[in-house]
């Protein structure tokens, strides 16, 4: 059967001007974010601060040379940018069946109200993004929009009040941040995080984590060039991610729980695989008793307490139990598929933003999948994210497909 449709896990959403404005009451409408024109210029404000919405988030229909970081309006947008029947539309050009939506004003995980000082005005602004989603999005178009949410950082009692009140709407998961102590919060090592994981657990939404949702890209040096930069901080930074996760106590805390690495590939994941197993067989007896800061000189080594590792885990089956990889185009990273785990890998689109294959995704997708069989094709661009996200995508056979790209 040739692939028609893909699910993309990975996208985002450009908020429409109106979002705060219509959904909070009105004595919060100064304060909250709102859109401001000053001349050419139009930029979100919140607070105290100016936030512009930078081109490269918004190249949906314009072609590589038309490129640029500079900020942009709304005027120099596609509509598929910001409002939902107009990004379906898109989606049906492209061939996505149904799209994950990362925020872009709050940033990947929210951080923009993480950050904010009114905190009963944060809260309020992460469920009326949360209630666009769901209202807008995901029940205005049945089995389009997988329903991620955001949460409040930092509470997380308040978080899973969040998590309890989405799930019960349809939400399928939250976005939550590669590394939470970038964003001055505590570690995954800590218990901090215990009523936000237990809530997800239970509720069973995938913890999806998206490059940059630490408000930190890795980078050699303060002058490393762009380009060199930009191929480098993906893999990097959720390289960390993953084995952070895989050496945490959190997958037997709390054994349902899933997470999902958004657009860092997965070419790179075999090799981490496999050192963290050479690592677990070589060192475990002795790091099991002892933490040692490797960039100290001569180092000696602290005693610490109960490992929070067990020395007999399968690092590898625990990857394919809980972590789960997406790609945009990784050739690589499909040949090592049966390293990574055919169940284990989801594809992406990135619509609006640079990187993406958009509306050519699908037969990109047909290229560097067409090798394999036509029961793996279909895993890895619908069946498992339909099951990783619990999910029912919509039927193709009902869609309009008169606009569909070719």
């Amino acid at each position: 059967m040739p692939l028609n449709w893909f699910i993309s896990v990975d996208d985002h959403l450009i908020e429409p001007a109106r979002l705060w404005n219509e959904r909070l009451p009105e004595r919060w409408r100064e304060t909250a974010p709102h859109i401001v024109r000053d001349g050419d210029a139009e930029f979100w404000v919140y607070e105290d601060r100016q936030i512009v919405t930078t081109g490269l988030n918004a190249v949906a229909g314009k072609r590589r040379e038309e490129f640029s970081p500079e900020p942009i309006t709304y005027e120099d947008m596609r509509p598929g940018c910001y409002e939902p029947a107009a990004r379906v539309a898109d989606m049906n050009q492209g061939s996505v069946l149904s799209s994950l939506l990362f925020p872009s004003f709050p940033r990947y995980c929210g951080q923009v109200f993480h950050e904010a000082k009114d905190k009963e005005l944060a809260l309020l602004c992460v469920q009326a993004w949360n209630d666009f989603i769901l209202e807008e999005l995901s029940d205005a178009f049945p089995g389009r929009f997988i329903p991620m949410m955001i949460i409040p950082l930092w509470d997380p009692r308040a978080a899973a009040i969040e998590i309890e009140r989405t799930a019960g709407r349809g939400a399928k998961s939250i976005a939550f941040s590669e590394n939470p102590t970038k964003l001055g919060l505590p570690s995954i090592h800590t218990d901090y995080w215990d009523p936000v994981l237990r809530a997800a657990d239970e509720a069973k939404l995938v913890l999806s984590m998206h490059v940059g949702s630490s408000s930190n890209l890795i980078r050699t040096s303060d002058d490393m060039p762009t380009l060199a930069f930009m191929a480098y901080s993906a893999a990097a930074n959720q390289a960390g991610t993953l084995l952070d996760w895989l050496f945490s106590p959190n997958f037997e805390k709390f054994p349902g729980l899933k997470i999902a690495l958004s657009e860092g590939s997965i070419g790179w994941i075999p090799y981490f695989l496999e050192r963290a197993e050479q690592v677990v067989d070589k060192q475990r007896f002795w790091a099991s008793r002892f933490d040692i800061n490797m960039n100290a000189a001569h180092d000696r080594g602290e005693a610490k307490g109960a490992a929070s590792f067990s020395l007999e885990t399968d690092v590898r089956q625990r990857f394919r139990d809980h972590v789960f990889g997406t790609f945009i185009e990784d050739q690589a990273g499909i040949r090592l598929l049966d390293i990574i785990g055919e169940d284990n890998v989801m594809l992406e689109c990135d619509y609006p933003h640079s990187d993406s294959t958009w509306p050519d995704s699908i037969n990109l997708a047909r290229k560097w999948l067409s090798h394999l069989s036509d029961e793996v094709q279909h895993k890895i661009a619908v069946g498992n994210a339909s099951r990783v996200y619990n999910f029912t995508p919509a039927d193709p056979s009902v869609l309009d497909g008169s606009d569909l790209h070719d």
